[in-house]
């Protein structure tokens, strides 16, 4: 999908980024693709409890990401009204999910902090490595408290 694509993963600044995507979108008459970008808890990967979890983990934690990326954009379904929009989970680290599906995008529009950690940071790791790595030009959308 061309157009616009949109981070999110449920924190106040991925919901502030969807909504100036979805205005930039209406601006453009262009399609918004939001993408939600999970991975495994980095708990998960020591020791044994890795290789004790099962295909039902697994998909529970797909469900979850689904259910987070529906409930973000209800967050904000008034100002999705009338575009074309399409949404996409995807496993696998934010950053390096978000550059893929902004492959042929117009741009990509991104927060500043999210679910991540070192939550003092000005840009969060992931808005930082979009900003170097994405073939598009990217917006990166403060925190409504640095506005």
């Amino acid at each position: 999908m061309n157009g616009i694509v949109v981070g999110v993963d449920g924190s106040e600044g991925s919901t502030h980024a969807l909504e100036w995507a979805a205005e930039e979108a209406r601006l453009r008459s262009a399609p918004l693709n939001v993408v939600l970008a999970w991975q495994w808890p980095t708990s998960l990967y020591a020791g044994a409890g890795w290789a004790g979890v099962d295909k039902e983990v697994i998909g529970d934690l797909g469900k979850l990401a689904e259910q987070r990326l529906e409930e973000t954009c209800a967050a904000v379904a008034s100002n999705l009204e009338g575009l074309e929009v399409g949404r996409s989970v995807v496993e696998g680290a934010a950053a390096p999910a978000l550059v893929e599906a902004a492959e042929g995008a117009e741009l990509l529009v991104v927060g500043t902090r999210g679910h991540g950690g070192f939550t003092g940071l000005l840009l969060g790791s992931v808005s930082q490595q979009c900003a170097h790595h994405a073939a598009c030009p990217v917006v990166i959308v403060p925190h409504e408290r640095e506005r």
